[in-house]
């Protein structure tokens, strides 16, 4: 229980203040962007790979670089994305991600054969 110099002359209780984790999108959702650059990143310790990423320019301008998921994809310059927030986990400065299947970011996948359902990929005809 706070005594009254506490809550009164002294230190007045405060609200703690949210910081946004996807500050750039300003409060949106989603933003368009336009990719600038697309490149590829390695990892943090201990992971190895090689994780594919894109340098966009939002539709307020600002600059970002965002994380392209899942297998394959036919981005490159001047290519329209869909911008969220969500970081990759083991790139530093990687704070966002892209939508598949929005403007030029398609939702075929080359031969995906798992967590098609998350990509809306058709089970594949079996040959006979």
């Amino acid at each position: 229980m706070p005594t009254l110099n506490q809550l009164i002359l002294r230190y007045p209780r405060t609200e703690k203040v949210h910081k946004s984790k996807a500050p750039l999108l300003d409060s949106c959702p989603q933003k368009r962007a336009v990719c600038l650059k697309v490149r590829i990143m390695t990892p943090k310790k201990p992971n190895s790979a090689q994780r594919k990423v894109a340098r966009v320019k939002l539709s307020n301008g600002t600059m970002l670089t965002g994380y392209i998921p899942g297998q394959g994809h036919t981005l490159q310059r001047f290519s329209q994305v869909l911008v969220q927030g969500g970081r990759a986990n083991d790139l530093p400065g990687v704070r966002y991600s892209f939508i598949r299947g929005k403007f030029d970011f398609s939702l075929e996948t080359f031969g995906r054969s798992k967590s098609r359902s998350k990509y809306g990929i058709a089970k594949p005809e079996a040959n006979q």
